[in-house]
């Protein structure tokens, strides 16, 4: 019996080699595959081993990363590949440092992808041939078919309730679809009793497009449905994730010029609108610092890393310059139009103490980020660090505006930035920085000047219409400019990280273009009533607080079982945001508004 079991064993283990090492064939079980992951499997024929190693083409001038080693002799080596970007592989002889082979190839989710090493038959030299073992999944098929629910949505959101106006047959709907509260945009001109009888008509493309930036940051907060373009850039570079914050910022500065304007035509002295600015401003401080930067998650409450920036708290600071700049040098009242040079540029001229402050501002921003000197740095170094530029400077990550925030904040900082999976950084670095607020004072100013034209050349349309244009067009070409156009060789690239200079003016454009678009399809020709992005546009705080607080609880989330795929994760990054929209409709009809 002894020897009968000595006997199966050896065959047994004779079977197995023959198995792994003359056919390279697997034994074990592939390894289960999560989104945005293929599997890559190198079958070494060369008589001597290689190894594997890889670099993603969004990582700038980065370091090639180890991937894998291949024993010599029909063996073979597998791994797990990212496939959010273009990877770049290469194949080189252990013994020697010699580069067998060079590629790029851009990987698709769940797919069983081969690379064959062996010796070409037609001039004896080593090569790579690639094949497709199983074929990948179609990653972006969830997302077409909740882009058609969602268009199917719309119809009922904006056609139905137009037709329904158009005839006008049904009261209920205007009373959904159409009414909202009013902000003043009056200029002076009209007549102070009728003005008494009859508000100003609100400018309700300005709700929509506070509501579709905070829609779109809910779902972009909730997991984006795990694709990569709903997630910020790891460095440089533009994705959805990173519009929603400066378009939040513009709004906050068109809605200052408007709201201010009104309460100083109402009488509201200087005193009280310093009070009611310092009240919100230390409020919006306050739910940033002690509800928003810390989760039970994050465990026992630690004063020594708790972090101290935060998205409220740089809202609560824009709001808090810009508001100022408006109570002291706004103007309360337009002049009456005359035959001055400046007419055709008013909405600047008037409020030229207000340009030489944001002027000087950006000034700072630009003499701190490429002449303060940084130790170990570069002068003006604009990178992600670690692996990034050739790992030359893996501490230098954010050059001038990280080591301001480390000085300043120490270990209170976010601690995950985007950069760190990709250009395997070390330093903290904080997003929502001080350097970055600067140019965030700069972008809310840019929706100042949107608010200013809106008030200087009222009930002109196609003025209004024609400055948005122009000022699209010029932000859109000072971006190109200073970005080369490149998302990596300008002279300042675009970086929401930073909060670049190329990045204010590229999003500044956009502000101005989408606001252009819904004042004239909103408010100029009433083709649409906003919704349903007006219902969280006029309850902001209270959609922005409440998804961040409850976004981790029933029914807003739950634990998910299909983590191959992102059709459970889109599924639930919608329902979500869905779900805060219903509630925000609900409080709309409810005349609840949540104010500060």
């Amino acid at each position: 019996m002894e020897a009968r079991r000595r006997i199966h064993a050896a065959l047994t283990v004779v079977v197995i080699v023959l198995v792994t090492s003359s056919y390279g064939r697997h034994v074990a079980k592939a390894p289960m595959l999560k989104m945005d992951q293929a599997l890559l499997t190198f079958h070494n024929q060369l008589s001597e081993g290689v190894q594997v190693f890889y670099t993603s083409d969004y990582c700038y001038k980065c370091l090639y990363q180890h991937l894998a080693s291949v024993k010599p002799n029909n063996n073979n080596a597998s791994a797990v590949i990212s496939t959010r970007f273009t990877l770049t592989l290469q194949v080189e002889r252990r013994t020697r440092n010699e580069t067998l082979c060079r590629w790029s190839q851009t990987y698709e989710e769940g797919g069983h992808y081969s690379v064959w090493i062996q010796i070409s038959e037609a001039d004896s030299k080593p090569s790579c041939t690639r094949t497709v073992d199983k074929s990948p999944d179609n990653a972006y098929l969830p997302l077409v078919v909740a882009a058609l629910l969602l268009a199917i949505m719309a119809l009922l959101f904006v056609v139905v309730p137009y037709i329904y106006r158009r005839r006008c047959t049904s009261k209920c709907i205007k009373t959904i679809c159409c009414q909202a509260p009013e902000y003043s945009v009056d200029n002076g001109r009209v007549n102070t009793s009728e003005a008494s009888k009859a508000k100003p008509p609100r400018l309700l493309s300005l709700d929509t497009f506070r509501g579709f930036s905070l829609t779109l940051m809910v779902f972009v907060n909730y997991g984006g449905g795990g694709y990569w373009f709903f997630q910020h850039a790891p460095w440089n570079g533009l994705t959805v994730a990173d519009l929603v914050m400066p378009w939040f910022v513009f709004i906050i500065g068109t809605s200052v010029v408007l709201a201010f304007r009104s309460m100083q035509r109402k009488g509201v002295s200087r005193l009280q609108l310093l009070r009611k600015i310092t009240w919100r401003t230390v409020v919006l401080l306050m739910l940033g610092f002690c509800f928003l930067n810390y989760s039970p998650r994050d465990g026992p409450l630690s004063w020594s890393w708790l972090r101290v920036p935060g998205v409220l708290q740089r809202l609560g600071f824009t709001y808090f310059v810009l508001s100022l700049l408006q109570t002291f040098w706004g103007q309360k009242e337009i002049p009456l139009r005359a035959h001055h040079w400046w007419n055709p540029v008013q909405d600047v001229f008037l409020y030229w103490p207000q340009w030489l402050i944001i002027i000087l501002l950006e000034t700072l921003w630009l003499c701190l980020t490429f002449l303060l000197h940084v130790p170990d740095c570069p002068t003006g170094y604009l990178g992600a660090g670690g692996i990034g530029d050739n790992g030359l400077y893996p501490n230098c990550t954010g050059g001038a505006a990280g080591y301001i925030d480390r000085w300043m904040f120490g270990d209170n900082m976010y601690r995950y930035p985007t950069c760190k999976e990709m250009y395997h950084t070390t330093q903290p670095f904080d997003p929502e920085g001080v350097l970055g607020t600067i140019n965030s004072i700069v972008m809310g100013f840019l929706g100042m000047q949107a608010g200013k034209i809106i008030i200087c050349f009222k009930e002109m349309n196609f003025h209004i219409l024609c400055r948005f244009l122009v000022w699209a067009f010029v932000l859109g070409i000072s971006a190109a400019i200073l970005s080369k156009c490149t998302r990596d060789g300008g002279f300042i690239p675009v970086n929401k990280n930073l909060w670049s200079l190329s990045y204010v003016t590229c999003m500044g454009c956009f502000s101005f273009l989408l606001l252009g678009s819904m004042y004239f399809v909103i408010d100029v020709k009433s083709w649409w009533g906003g919704q349903p992005f007006i219902y969280p546009g006029m309850n902001s705080i209270f959609v922005y607080v409440g998804h961040s607080l409850l976004g981790f609880y029933f029914p807003f989330s739950w634990e998910m079982r299909f983590q191959s795929s992102h059709w459970e994760w889109l599924l639930q990054s919608l329902w979500g945001t869905l779900l805060w929209v219903l509630i925000a409709y609900l409080l709309y009809r409810k005349r609840f508004f949540l104010k500060i």
